[in-house]
């Protein structure tokens, strides 16, 4: 009886629609059909994370899910899951978008959907640094309100060569506790608001992005003889974690730090002393992480005075770079360690003006003192900050095509800035905020700012009452997701490049991203690229030294 039971559960379940294996590259919408495929394979580095979206048959209220376990010849490798939600678009953030319900927070399997929206898995695997290569294999197998579907074969094949856990381009994303906690309703001085701040910096590192703002709360200092005493217990209990490695098993550490002012300081001496500890308190310390002063953010011809005496004050104390948001402005010349314009200015593109001042990276480097770094940011010149298509056919094309992270345009372009940093140069990017809706609206209805859909929120307050969960937690965003693996692009370029084939590397970027507004949005181009990328750089590293003395790194 036992026998013939599992006979007719299996003629049942071939019977019936299976479930549906789709790139992690392509956005399930309701009314939209998407190829997929009934097993799933997925390559990974060592030290890299990567995804497949697994879409049930039929109306899904409620998922359960057994752990997803892959055998192969080194440790087992397990699976994290969730469940994809929707946020309901009203107002498209411009032609690419459409209004409606779109994927974006990524919410444990349990949570309830809604029967009329797709019920979608994201399913991701990571491989630590020390993974031993090879295939490794396993089921994914889910019940949909109550009812088993046919199980989900996952191949995973871990290459060889491995990804630094640390992130090699610079990065600096904004995050700010007094936002978690307004989007949890938590005091922000609870203990409670004060975890869950170290939940979302701990979030952004193991997508590769470091943060600045954080607490914002400034060491305490006082001053004896004209030196700066600070007391930095408080800030090393805060951030030590995530400069020095001891937040994630693979040793991961934010690649940037902002100094945080201190109104203590009340005279110009005073200042300076100040910022003279920061960088002695990072130098005893031993910690990598570049600090970088945060002057006045988009100065205006008005805020110029500010910006020289900031720069000025912040030179004399030596050894912290001073970061400008501008384009080239002749009225800043000389104030900036750390250029940073917005994307949109390092690539010509004719039509209407989106940067006032348009110079390819080579070219603004001609025009700046030796030294000075430059990084780029996003900015609503991605999408257009109106909101919506306009009608002048002229001004939607220059507000187009742009990376861009925007929930409601496609995940290629939310994905592009690693490679486009790649191609272009640039030593850094910065992004003003993560939670920026948390202080104006309620994320999960609308993140609807600055003219599109998800304009600084790349996250969602998962608060216990939204998730039925025992504590407070951050969601995070297909968004997000997306960003991580565009950085693991850049490292796969940035090592291929170190193995001595920089020409290949720049070959395989300009078939993704051509400039910061050509970017492929064909994900079938997408996979074929990365798979010839992978089979070039296994068997540049494979012919390397580096896989003949596995400890040493690249």
């Amino acid at each position: 009886m036992g026998a013939g039971w599992a006979w007719a559960l299996t003629a049942v379940l071939a019977a019936a629609p299976g479930p549906k294996v789709v790139s992690s590259l392509v956005k399930v919408r309701p009314g939209v059909s998407v190829e997929g495929t009934s097993e799933a394979r997925l390559s990974l580095a060592r030290g890299e994370c990567e995804a497949a979206q697994v879409v049930l048959p039929g109306s899904v209220r409620r998922v359960t899910a057994q752990p997803l376990v892959l055998k192969g010849p080194g440790r087992r490798l397990s699976a994290s899951l969730w469940r994809e939600a929707f946020v309901d678009v009203k107002i498209p953030s411009n032609s690419q978008g459409q209004p409606g319900p779109w994927p974006d927070p990524l919410v444990p399997v349990e949570t309830l959907g809604e029967p009329s929206l797709p019920a979608v898995l994201y399913v991701e695997v990571c491989a630590p640094g020390k993974q031993e290569p090879g295939t490794y294999r396993g089921e994914l197998r889910v019940k949909a309100d109550g009812s088993a579907v046919a199980p989900v074969p996952f191949t995973v094949e871990v290459q060889p060569f491995e990804l630094p856990a640390t992130s090699s381009l610079p990065t600096s994303f904004g995050i700010s506790l007094f936002s978690i906690a307004r989007g949890h309703g938590l005091p922000p001085e609870s203990a409670e608001a004060r975890a869950l701040l170290r939940a979302y910096g701990r979030a952004l590192l193991e997508h590769r992005v470091s943060a600045h703002g954080m607490s914002m709360e400034a060491p305490p200092v006082r001053f004896e003889d004209g030196r700066a005493v600070v007391d930095f217990q408080a800030y090393d209990e805060e951030m030590g974690p995530f400069f020095d490695g001891t937040l994630l098993p693979s040793g991961a550490r934010f690649t940037t730090a902002e100094v945080r002012d201190s109104r203590q300081c009340s005279t110009e001496k005073e200042k300076v002393a100040y910022y003279r500890a920061f960088v002695e308190h990072f130098r005893r310390k031993g910690w990598s992480a570049q600090l970088f002063f945060y002057a006045k953010d988009e100065p205006k011809p008005e805020d110029v005075p500010l910006v020289r005496a900031q720069s000025a004050r912040v030179r004399a104390a030596g050894g912290i770079p001073v970061l400008v948001t501008a384009p080239l402005d002749e009225a800043l010349r000389g104030t900036a360690d750390i250029l940073t314009p917005t994307l949109n200015c390092f690539f010509p593109r004719s039509g209407p003006e989106t940067c006032r001042n348009v110079l390819p990276l080579s070219k603004l480097r001609s025009k700046l003192p030796a030294g000075t770094r430059v990084w780029w940011y996003q900015s609503c010149n991605s999408h257009g900050c109106t909101g919506g298509p306009t009608e002048d056919r002229a001004v939607e094309r220059a507000y187009s095509g742009w990376a861009s992270y925007m929930v409601d345009h496609p995940a290629p372009l939310n994905r592009a800035m690693g490679p486009l940093a790649f191609l272009s140069g640039v030593e850094g990017e910065l992004y003003f905020d993560t939670v920026y809706a948390y202080n104006t609206k309620d994320p999960w209805k609308d993140v609807f700012e600055f003219g599109g859909n998800g304009d600084g929120t790349l996250f969602y307050p998962g608060t216990v009452a939204r998730l039925g969960a025992k504590e407070h937690q951050p969601v995070v965003s297909l968004r997000l997701k997306h960003i991580r693996d565009g950085l693991e692009d850049y490292e796969y370029l940035h090592l291929l490049a170190r193995l001595g084939d920089e020409g290949s590397a720049r070959a395989f970027t300009r078939r993704l991203a051509r400039s910061g507004h050509e970017i492929e949005q064909n994900v079938k181009t997408w996979e074929q690229v990365r798979q010839h990328l992978t089979a070039h750089l296994r068997k540049r590293w494979e012919s390397s030294e580096y896989a003949r003395r596995p400890g040493v790194r690249p």
